[in-house]
């Protein structure tokens, strides 16, 4: 099916392949191993090859494909050794964000992440995954835009994306998505208050949820990792 494309000011065919792409990585719609190719992509969304190939390029540059000479282009496997590291960095930037969070926070602020809390427990009781998603990636832009710390969410969007993968097999369970909105609501209260510390501890646990998920992948779908 050819996806219809619409190309506005200051947004490219490579930008509009290079987003749908992602989005179907990270949401597991393409599997970890699945092997794609510029005339598929090329000929699904209507356009020439170049913009494919500048689009499958970035997508390599965030560890999301895998391009070798004379061989197949896949979703590139995960990979332990860049998961830790890549929760590691967003750990740290994450950390920094929430504590400069708690000293600029005001009502105004609280108010624009609540309503975003509302929409998310209506996405968790409704089992809508995929919307819950997007509104977990929402939150944590907020919490950087708000806290004045807009650029540093490039930074956790780039790591997010190794872990996120991870995260939608795991969100199948709707537990799953009722511990993380518990946490984002949790981080909130604790910003508002300006607990620091609270907000220290709640962010790592947030994090810290990834390990249980790895175990269970790994017995479920070694096959998606390449260490």
């Amino acid at each position: 099916m050819t996806v219809p494309i619409e190309v506005f000011e200051r947004r490219t065919s490579a930008d509009v392949v290079f987003d749908h792409l992602r989005s179907e990585i990270v949401s597991n719609a393409l599997p970890p191993g699945t092997k794609i190719s510029e005339v598929d992509i090329a000929n699904r969304f209507g356009v020439s090859r170049q913009p494919v190939r500048d689009a499958f390029s970035r997508l390599a540059n965030h560890d999301l494909l895998l391009i070798r000479p004379q061989k197949p282009t896949e979703v590139r496997k995960f990979s332990l050794a860049k998961v830790t590291q890549a929760r590691f960095v967003r750990l740290a930037v994450e950390l920094e964000v929430v504590r400069t969070a708690c000293a600029v926070w005001d009502a105004a602020r609280a108010r624009t992440v609540d309503a975003n809390l509302t929409q998310q427990r209506r996405a968790v009781e409704a089992e809508d995954i995929d919307r819950f998603h997007a509104l977990d990636y929402e939150f944590h832009k907020l919490i950087c835009d708000l806290s004045g710390n807009g650029t540093m969410f490039e930074t956790i969007q780039f790591f997010k994306a190794k872990i996120d993968r991870l995260c939608m097999l795991s969100l199948g369970e709707p537990s799953e998505a009722s511990d993380l909105l518990l946490d984002h609501q949790h981080m909130a209260d604790a910003i508002l208050a300006g607990r620091a510390e609270d907000a220290d501890k709640v962010v790592r646990l947030h994090l810290s949820r990834l390990d249980e998920t790895i175990r269970e992948i790994r017995k479920e779908h070694a096959d998606f990792f390449e260490d």
